[in-house]
């Protein structure tokens, strides 16, 4: 099997492959470096990558493999690692000129699982600084390019992740996820993102321990993948006093769920936030390919509260907490993306945060009482097509004007007010034959019911032309007009450069 094919194989497919002793740890990491040497400069997606620590660990997990005894369910399979999240000995950037050359000694808890699982640390993917915002392009790295059209952007802040696995580069990827960072990337890619409710996978690294509003996520091409990469990273942790214990085996088999006993309901636009008319047009398409085969599928109003002005407070706050510090002692060590958002907070009041959680409390309890009437709710991913990656963000959608650079991501961080899971699915190509992502949103602390309609959706989509996962052509794949990495003015220092690294940092989402 050539090397293109070898990564085009699930993970899953993978693990089987390794265990039938028919492919090697060994063989599989050398095809996925030949598809990121062909390939990664086109779309920029991978920012630092452990080649020789990654080949010494595929040595080892090929001779695991041979005596009948894997470390762990992800042994061997080479993974990328979000740029905002610590990886051990491998340098961590964040995408920012304060943490160039900031090589952490541990790794955050959950990298930590999936190293113990046996899932070789091998690549940093790509985010916007400091994780801001919804286009993965910094002064450290550059820009992440789409792998459908490396001219439009990836999405963000998991952009670097989503390309590397819509390009075949790595057959997992870890994300993260406040107001889409995770769902937006996966939708305009092509794959799959996953939400998880609050408190599933821990995250003690969260600057606000009791704020929910940042969480931690897997993504992958199916959901079987992301399943699998899931049932590792779960789990409780004592510095994250939000999450919560749970069997480890919590998401090995989940419940069948048919089609034709699913109550769906739908919004084109989440209470009112502007979508593109190509965008509504795609997303009433596959209204009407799912609306025979569920049991209901009903408009339902997702008009829960003042939502944008409740995510602002909680955002703002977060942001300050993180960034407040050093943007005061360094200013110009911070884009104008953080320094807005941190004088935004600096303007906000106690009594602004106080409203801003009793709002959060009420958007989520209207929210669980709409839940109580239907399994799902489904609506777009994003507003619009990808667009240039030289742009931050749209300045209008449908006409109306965005008023802060993340507003245009909308229809993703309505839905992490409630704390419950959120999922983007792949669903053919929208008008413009860029992919387009459906957004599923379940009850609070209804993961498991969540994916299994995922998983069903999955297999509806998977059997018609029009909205199965589309498949990026790589090999025919043209360079961005303008250089991806013409943007760098801070490159990443590597060691033995002489250079001094910077100060580490806190995240944000």
């Amino acid at each position: 099997m050539s090397g293109s094919r070898l990564c085009a194989l699930s993970a899953g497919e993978v693990l089987a492959a390794f265990a039938a002793k028919s492919l090697t740890p060994s063989e599989y990491l050398a095809a996925c470096l030949e598809q990121i040497t062909q390939f990664n400069p086109k779309i920029n997606a991978l920012a630092a990558m452990d080649v020789e620590g990654a080949t010494v660990s595929a040595k080892e997990a090929t001779q695991r493999w041979q005596s009948d005894t894997p470390k762990g369910p992800l042994d061997g399979l080479p993974i990328g690692v979000k740029d905002l999240q610590d990886t051990k000995g491998l340098l961590t950037t964040h995408g920012s000129i304060r943490a160039r050359g900031h090589v952490p000694n541990d790794d955050m808890p959950m990298v930590a699982r999936l190293r113990a699982a046996g899932a070789i640390i091998f690549a940093k993917t790509n985010v916007p600084e400091v994780g801001a915002g919804g286009n993965s392009r910094n002064p450290v790295w550059g820009a992440t390019g789409n792998p459908f059209d490396a001219n439009l952007i990836a999405g963000g802040s998991s952009g670097g992740s989503a390309a590397a696995l819509a390009a075949n580069l790595l057959p997992l990827c870890t994300g993260s996820d406040t107001g889409g960072s995770l769902r937006m990337p996966a939708a305009l890619c092509g794959i799959v993102g996953y939400r998880p409710s609050v408190g599933v996978i821990a995250h003690p690294t969260r600057p606000l321990g009791w704020s929910g509003i940042s969480v931690l996520g897997p993504m992958a091409r199916t959901i079987d993948d992301l399943t699998l990469m899931l049932g590792v990273c779960q789990g409780h942790d004592w510095d994250d006093p939000l999450s919560v214990s749970s069997a480890p085996e919590r998401f090995e088999a989940l419940p069948q769920v048919s089609l034709n006993e699913l109550r769906v309901g739908f919004s084109e636009d989440f209470g009112g936030v502007p979508v593109e008319p190509t965008i509504r047009q795609t997303f009433r398409a596959r209204l009407d390919l799912l609306r025979p085969h569920v049991k209901e599928c009903r408009p339902v109003d997702l008009n829960l509260g003042d939502m944008d002005r409740c995510f602002d407070i909680l955002r703002a706050e977060s942001f300050g907490v993180a960034f407040g510090a050093g943007v005061q002692e360094d200013p110009d060590s911070f884009g104008p993306h953080i320094k807005e958002n941190v004088a935004l907070g600096k303007a906000m009041s106690l009594a602004d945060r106080g409203w801003a959680h009793n709002e959060q409390t009420r958007i989520l309890r209207r929210f669980n009482a709409l839940m109580s009437e239907v399994d799902v709710i489904v609506l777009p991913t994003s507003p619009v097509s990808p667009f240039t990656w030289t742009q931050s963000h749209p300045a209008r959608i449908d006409g109306q004007g965005m008023d802060i650079y993340y507003r245009w991501l909308a229809l993703c961080y309505r839905g992490s007010l409630s704390g419950g899971p959120a999922i983007t699915l792949p669903c053919g190509r929208d008008a413009f034959g860029m992919p387009f992502g459906l957004q599923m949103l379940g009850a609070v602390r209804g993961d498991e019911q969540l994916l299994s309609a995922a998983k069903a959706f999955e297999a509806l989509f998977a059997a018609q032309e029009e909205t199965a996962r589309p498949l990026a052509d790589m090999k025919t794949l043209a360079l961005s007009e303008i250089d991806l990495r013409s943007i760098v003015t801070h490159p990443p220092i590597l060691a033995g450069s002489g250079q001094s690294a910077r100060a580490s940092l806190q995240t944000a989402v």
